[in-house]
């Protein structure tokens, strides 16, 4: 008799173990999530293999598989808003830690979800048609963290896009080339908006177009010889709406990489638009400073930001 009442206490210790666990998954600091369930739109069996790195940064290349990484904070202090990170890398690789998971779990500390967009990379022949992976990609990331909003403690009205160099690039574009879903669509994901609620765009390539053009995200993304038509579309200065979302904006003055013209640019145009615009030029940080921990001037972007995100908070 005793046995099969140790027996059940253990069964039942496990059972609520069980539950327990189950409950807190949709709180859980970090977790993914395939972005598409069955085939890949727009993708390419290559038997070719994800490459990640780890040397002073956790590099991603080659990626096969696109996901998001979820970063909750704690719901007592959440603030209900959330941004989905786009690491950069030239359209090239993923500077995943420095330019994603740092930043989501910097993020949490000041009660925002952090989302971080492991993205198709047009370069490596895996891609059917190579330009619209990423953006693809984004625009389900956005769709997707809608559709659960509720369950992760969102509102899916302050659900924001943050981009670093290229990944500013696709940001902006996920900024300017959005749609508010296909409401007949079988996959409910799909009938979601893809429009991000705000942008966040740190050191970011914009144009291809203009003098200022980062030729390596140009190349990577849309080829040595593309049509002038495509390079237009994929300038996102010029493809600003009246409906495209307010924006913080923050780089160093002495970029080598990407020329500071290229947040000037977005900066005119969406102020030309009238619609909220903030803008940060560090006397010096250089390129790819992420949090710029080591540095006390560069660090104070972030404070920055989540100035401008309470604000946003209230003006919604």
């Amino acid at each position: 008799m005793k046995s099969l009442l140790n027996a059940f206490v253990q069964t039942f210790v496990l059972l609520v173990a069980v539950l327990i666990s189950g409950s807190l998954e949709a709180y859980s600091q970090d977790f993914r999530l395939p972005l598409y369930n069955g085939t890949i739109p727009n993708s390419m069996n290559t038997g070719q293999q994800e490459k990640i790195e780890k040397n002073d940064i956790t590099v991603i290349s080659n990626v096969q598989y696109p996901d998001i990484a979820v970063y909750l904070p704690s719901k007592r202090f959440a603030t209900g808003q959330a941004v989905i990170i786009c690491p950069g890398g030239g359209y090239w690789i993923l500077a995943y830690d420095l330019e994603g998971t740092d930043i989501a779990k910097y993020l949490n500390t000041i009660g925002v979800a952090g989302i971080v967009l492991k993205y198709r990379l047009p370069t490596y022949g895996n891609c059917v048609v190579p330009f619209k992976a990423p953006l693809m990609d984004a625009q389900r990331a956005m769709r997707l963290v809608r559709q659960n909003a509720e369950k992760w403690n969102i509102n899916p009205g302050k659900i924001g896009v943050m981009g670093f160099s290229a990944g500013g690039h696709l940001a902006s574009t996920l900024g300017t080339h959005f749609d508010y879903g296909n409401k007949t669509a079988a996959d409910s994901v799909e009938r979601q908006s893809c429009r991000p609620d705000f942008m966040i765009l740190m050191y970011p390539v914009i144009s291809f177009v203009d003098s200022c053009s980062h030729k390596g995200s140009y190349e990577a993304l849309l080829g040595k010889n593309p049509d002038k038509e495509l390079i237009r579309s994929f300038s996102n200065e010029l493809q600003v709406k009246e409906d495209s979302p307010p924006a913080f904006i923050a780089l160093a003055d002495d970029d080598p990489g990407v020329p500071t013209e290229n947040s000037l640019l977005i900066y005119r145009a969406l102020h030309k638009k009238k619609i909220p615009v903030e803008l940060h030029i560090l006397s010096e940080g250089g390129h790819g400073f992420g949090l710029g921990v080591n540095h006390e001037h560069v660090n104070s972007w972030t404070n920055s930001l989540r100035l401008w995100l309470n604000w946003m908070n209230k003006a919604k």
